[in-house]
């Protein structure tokens, strides 16, 4: 099994609640883990300004993540924020450092 480090970057709703906040954040993390990610990184980004409005919000809270994964896991987990109301949006992306194919046994 090949794992390949993904960044995947969203958006949640600027208006959500704190804990809404870190209850999503700690989901997604324990849904890569689940689901055979490693070496999981998340950093809260913070409230910042939109260049342009996303379904009527000006502002988003960014959360970023590092990670290890398959393709099928990121298939999944962009499938399962596309339907959670609290994201915006979301983006991931494939970095191409030299070391980021990882065989697992």
């Amino acid at each position: 099994m090949f794992l390949i480090n993904y960044e995947t970057i969203y958006i949640l709703k600027p208006d959500a609640t704190e804990q809404v906040n870190l209850s999503i954040l700690n989901y997604y993390k324990k849904f890569i883990k689940i689901k055979g990610g490693k070496n999981i990184s998340v950093q809260h980004r913070g409230r910042r300004h939109l260049s342009y409005n996303v379904k009527h919000y000006y502002d988003g809270i960014y959360i970023q993540m590092n990670y290890q994964a398959t393709g099928e896991l990121i298939r999944l987990l962009e499938k399962s924020m596309r339907f959670n109301v609290n994201i915006i949006r979301y983006l991931t992306t494939k970095n191409s450092s030299l070391n980021s194919i990882t065989f697992e046994s």
